[in-house]
C-alpha cells in the first residue's frame, strides 16, 4: 500500500488542472507515492454554490485527514502571499501532524521579497508597509506560520525528492 500525498495548492485554478495534477501524480507513482488532489472524486456541478462549496471543502478536509503528508504550492498567488486555501490546508495538515512539504519558496527572506514588490518604510527596527503594518523579519522567507510547519524547497522536483526521502523509513 503506497503513501498517500495530498497535493495542495492553486494549482487547482489552472486552466490544466487536471492535466497538471495527472503529471505530479505520475511523478509521486514513480517514487512509491500516491497524489491525493483536491479534484478527485465526482461532486455534483448542479449543486448550489454554497452547497457545493461546502462538499468541497468537507471532501478536502477527508482527503487531507486521509493522507500521510501534505504537498503545498506556496508560490505567490493574486498577490504576495500563498493562496488562502492552500494556506489553511497546509496548517489542517499540521494540526493533524502530517509532515508538510512546501514548494515555489524562494530561499530569500520575506522582507527582501516583497521590497522588490511594494513599498515599505523603515520606522526604528521596524519595516512598515503602505497601510503601516508591520513586516515579519525573522530571515524566513514566509509568514513564520507557514515557513517554520513545513519544509520549504525553491522547486517542485526539490520538495518531491525531500519528501520521499523523508517518508522511504515509513514505507517499509
Amino acid at each position: 500500500m503506497s503513501l498517500k500525498i495530498y497535493l495542495a495548492g492553486p494549482d487547482v485554478f489552472r486552466a490544466d488542472a487536471d492535466a497538471y495534477f495527472s503529471r505530479l501524480k505520475a511523478e509521486l507513482s514513480a517514487l512509491g507515492l500516491e497524489g491525493v488532489s483536491p479534484l478527485d472524486g465526482e461532486l455534483s456541478a448542479h449543486e448550489a454554490p454554497a452547497e457545493l462549496a461546502r462538499a468541497i471543502y468537507h471532501a478536502n478536509i477527508a482527503r487531507i485527514a486521509e493522507a500521510d503528508a501534505l504537498l503545498a504550492n506556496l508560490a505567490w498567488f493574486r498577490g504576495t502571499e500563498p493562496d488562502s486555501g492552500t494556506a489553511f490546508e497546509l496548517g489542517f495538515a499540521a494540526a493533524l501532524k502530517k509532515p508538510v512539504f512546501a514548494y515555489n519558496v524562494p530561499a530569500v527572506p520575506m522582507l527582501r521579497r516583497l521590497a522588490g514588490e511594494v513599498q515599505l518604510t523603515a520606522d526604528a527596527d521596524t519595516f512598515r508597509d503602505a497601510e503601516g503594518m508591520a513586516v515579519e523579519n525573522f530571515g524566513l522567507p514566509l509568514n513564520l506560520m507557514l515557513a517554520v510547519s513545513a519544509h520549504c524547497h525553491e522547486t517542485r522536483e526539490a520538495a518531491v525528492a525531500a519528501l520521499a526521502a523523508f517518508l522511504r523509513p515509513a514505507a517499509r
